[in-house]
């Protein structure tokens, strides 16, 4: 399996655009075909080798700290929580102070996107990326803002707008933890504009393109089609 056994994810956010849908429960914990869409997302990164969890919590951490306690006694796991929103960039740097490894993966709790966690390892230290992203190629989208690849290198990052084909970050890093010894934990800052665009100008963000499933439950669109696609999901 992969070589970097250790991730962070993000489970903090308060998903004002899906409270409509799901009110009561943070939105990683939303019900999916059955069970809370968090435990799709431990699943899958188990089953990509990932062993060592820090969760970063915010809002209604205390719901989450009860789900991990009564559900995943037998995960390997720790968490930190905002006091107060860091941003996506104080985040990371706050539950990254809780390892020790080098290089860790990141996910979005609201996210499952089954990428190959182990070629993205081997993409990041051939190349000895700074930062790798795990991309999606996408069709007829304008919820997302584009990447532009050049030999698995990510060049640039576009505004959100209409495009009938391109490349989406599709919420998946892996990075090595130098890349936050600008900042001190504590600092707001956000991950993607203070740190991500500009170590891409210096060629140190990698980019890996998989043809795999994706869904961002963000929004009541998605969350309903999650819950007729996962249904039939029993591996996760």
């Amino acid at each position: 399996m992969n070589s970097v056994k250790s991730c962070i994810i993000l489970a903090g956010g308060l998903g004002t655009r899906l409270r409509k849908t799901v009110s009561d429960v943070p939105k990683c914990l939303a019900i999916v075909a059955g069970k809370p869409f968090i435990d799709y997302v431990i699943g899958y990164a188990r089953l990509q080798g990932v062993e060592n969890f820090t969760f970063s919590l915010g809002y209604k951490a205390e719901d989450i700290i009860l789900h991990l306690k009564t559900n995943h006694s037998n995960l390997n796991y720790n968490y930190t929580i905002e006091t107060e929103p860091l941003g996506t960039g104080g985040g990371i740097l706050l539950s990254s102070e809780k390892m020790d490894d080098d290089h860790f993966f990141v996910f979005n709790g609201d996210t499952l996107f089954q990428a190959d966690l182990k070629s993205m390892s081997q993409l990041h230290l051939n190349q000895h990326n700074d930062i790798t992203i795990a991309l999606k190629e996408m069709e007829n989208f304008d919820r997302y803002g584009s990447v532009d690849l050049k030999e698995e290198k990510v060049v640039a990052f576009n505004e959100k707008q209409f495009k009938d084909k391109g490349l989406i970050n599709g919420g998946i890093y892996l990075i090595s933890k130098k890349v936050f010894s600008a900042f001190r934990p504590g600092d707001t800052f956000s991950f993607e504009k203070d740190v991500l665009e500009p170590y891409t100008t210096h060629g140190k963000v990698g980019g890996k393109v998989f043809n795999a499933y994706f869904i961002d439950i963000g929004i009541p669109e998605d969350y309903t089609k999650a819950n007729t696609d996962l249904k039939d999901i029993t591996t996760l």
